[in-house]
């Protein structure tokens, strides 16, 4: 790692943080000097009650009533209640303005442009939920949303939760089968969809695919129709209507917060599904709020006026992180289609036209643009990104060099991790310090972050482990749908270390607090039983310019496991000796000789999920000849057959 840090905030800079203010107000509040992020963190641990009740006040979330408890069972993980005796409402606090300033700004690929203002925006809000309660839509029942990230999902969510119904969303680029494995577990009473998407350039109709999902939904009352592409098509699916008519018996007017416990269920979220049925996670509306607005405040620095971008759909929980920015008074910059259409500046083009102060991405983008040697610093104002975020794989140190030298010297880079399972991080970062090249600046306030080894103990900094978090947080989910007695949901994150929520996550602590993970814990290699992270070898092969990806997995062989690395070529390369001994010798150099692959084979794609994550397990799975259980959960699940047979792995 460098010796000097990429970025460093001024102490101007610094003392205009949201952070600052708010260390200010513990020390005001309780008499505790808070002089760095450091101690702050180490409250948030030690005094939790007093950190999250300070917090929600400094953010002025709004409830009926907070309650005199703000943690019972504090110890306990489950079991923990934060604010057990609160009542709130989710939608109201992300409609925390009304005035005709910008609330939503969408641009779609198709050169689709619109504008909510925020008292648009609440319009809106109003009449759906009217139209839904009209349905009889009660507390509870789920709504789901098969649609783009477009301003109409937001709404739909947040009448949904004005209602306090439960949402639960996934893009209109799911097939059937992945829909149903998803809504048909949690029974949707209502499904908000569109005619069609415009993607790469193409114009895609789902009116074939909603009406097949309809009618095998059973508990459906009403398909609401969102006519994005304006091309017809809602005669063939049951029980629809289009949007406008939907909402047309129903004049603006106040909305009506129905308000709901802390842990009233307000979305379903789900995993990647690879490995069978996707598990269906339930998110409690005052855990979500809490824990969203402390990242975005605090770890993000977003503020009223902001202006928020994240490249997001609505399948992937950053779309829900997203929304949260409302609560702070941010306009949501939101858009649909590819990022490489036609070429891969849209979103930066997005990001000037719009003065976006948060620019929020995947490290497989900055990966993409490092590649096609993208520089919008030479083409781009940027003047107005204060904060990039970087999300969804672990990005490399030389995704921390293309951002500072091609993008924008002076930003905060703020690599973040966290899961679908918490809808929230368990690192983050600190705009009050210095980013350090492929290191996460620091564990997330109010968690517990540990690495432990395989006895359950904490490893000392630089050790790879597994990562953990020993004490409870607002975001732990509230189980599985249809878990009773909550059986799956604990073999799954506590049964390996009592107490503690286990991650899957192959860890490190660094020297300057931050952490780096090196890929999922169960897709490690452990030839000759020494286990290493995948994300190791993709830093490291991933620089060459001869390669634009790779996979790799760990091979049963010879009463051993071998790493076999798949590689895609960049266009008009072939894999051939020379370049196998060039990767090898660059894995050597870049890693160690445990980590060079046994075998390295040309494929043409790599499988990954919706939201792009690379599938290891898959991929192994076909190797040795076993079934994937859900390919509905892949993008792209055709790429599979690409590994089977493999005449390379024979010998």
């Amino acid at each position: 790692m460098s010796e000097r840090p990429l970025w460093t905030p001024s102490p101007a800079r610094i003392r205009d943080t949201n952070l600052a203010a708010f260390r200010s107000r513990i020390e005001r509040d309780y008499g505790t000097h808070v002089p760095d992020y450091a101690v702050l963190h180490r409250f948030s641990l030690e005094q939790p009650e007093k950190f999250w009740t300070a917090f929600k006040d400094f953010a002025g979330l709004k409830a009926e009533t907070w309650g005199t408890v703000a943690i019972r069972d504090k110890h306990r993980m489950p079991g923990a209640a934060f604010f057990p005796d609160a009542r709130l409402n989710f939608a109201e606090n992300l409609l925390s303005r009304d005035d005709n300033t910008d609330a939503l700004v969408f641009w779609g690929e198709s050169e689709a442009r619109r504008r909510l203002s925020w008292r648009e925006l609440r319009a809106e809000v109003s009449r759906v939920a009217a139209a839904l309660e009209g349905l009889g839509v009660q507390s509870g029942d789920r709504i789901a949303g098969y649609l783009p990230n477009m301003p109409e999902a937001i709404v739909a969510m947040l009448a949904t939760a004005s209602l306090g119904a439960v949402w639960s969303s996934c893009s209109p680029d799911f097939g059937v089968q992945g829909v149903l494995d998803r809504f048909g577990q949690i029974a949707p009473v209502v499904l908000f969809a569109v005619d069609g998407y415009p993607y790469n350039g193409k114009t895609h109709d789902v009116t074939a695919k909603t009406a097949e999902i309809a009618g095998r939904i059973p508990d459906l009352k009403r398909v609401v129709v969102a006519e994005y592409m304006g091309g017809g098509g809602l005669d063939r699916i049951p029980k629809a209507e289009s949007w406008e008519r939907f909402i047309a018996p129903y004049p603006p007017g106040p909305v009506r917060f129905r308000q709901v416990p802390f842990n009233h269920p307000l979305y379903i979220l789900y995993s990647s599904g690879t490995t069978g049925v996707p598990k269906c996670f339930i998110h409690g509306a005052g855990g979500t709020l809490l824990k969203h607005v402390a990242e975005q405040r605090l770890h993000c620095d977003i503020r009223s006026g902001d202006r928020v971008f994240y490249f997001s759909t609505t399948g992937w929980m950053m779309w829900n992180w997203l929304a949260t920015c409302l609560a702070a008074g941010a306009t949501l910059l939101l858009y649909d289609g590819s990022p490489f259409h036609p070429d891969g500046n849209v979103l930066f083009d997005f990001a000037d036209a719009e003065r976006a102060t948060l620019f929020g991405t995947s490290a497989k983008f900055l990966d993409a643009a490092r590649k096609a040697q993208l520089a919008p610093i030479k083409s781009h104002r940027l003047e107005t990104v204060r904060t990039l975020t970087s999300t969804g794989s672990p990005l490399a140190p030389e995704g921390f060099d293309y951002v500072y030298a091609n993008i924008k010297t002076d930003v905060h880079l703020a690599s973040i991790a966290g899961g679908t399972d918490i809808c929230g991080c368990f690192v983050a970062g600190d705009p009050t310090a210095p980013v350090w090249r492929g290191e996460i600046q620091a564990a997330g306030l109010g968690m517990a972050v540990e690495v432990f080894g395989d006895d359950g103990r904490p490893l000392p900094v630089g050790e790879k482990g597994e990562l953990v978090c020993t004490r409870p947080f607002p975001s732990l989910p509230l189980g599985f749908w249809n878990d009773p007695g909550d059986a799956r949901y604990r073999a799954a994150y506590f049964e390996r270390f009592p107490g503690a929520w286990h991650h899957g996550d192959w860890i490190a602590r660094t020297a300057h607090g931050g952490y780096i993970i090196y890929g999922r814990s169960d897709a490690t290699l452990n030839p000759g039983g020494v286990r290493i992270g995948t994300a190791e070898i993709y830093r490291v092969v991933e620089t060459l310019d001869e390669i634009q990806e790779s996979l790799a997995i760990g091979q049963e062989w010879d009463n051993d496991v071998r790493i076999v690395l798949f590689v895609v070529p960049r266009k008009g390369i072939a894999l051939d000796d020379a370049l196998c001994d060039k990767i090898k010798r660059k894995v050597r150099e870049g890693c160690s000789p445990r980590h060079v692959p046994a075998r390295i084979v040309q494929v043409a794609d790599i499988p990954r999920t919706k939201s792009g994550k690379i599938t290891e397990l898959a991929v192994r799975d076909v190797v040795h000849g076993r079934p994937v259980k859900n390919k509905e959960a892949l993008a792209n699940p055709e790429a599979l057959d690409l590994y089977r047979n493999l005449p390379a792995l024979r010998s």
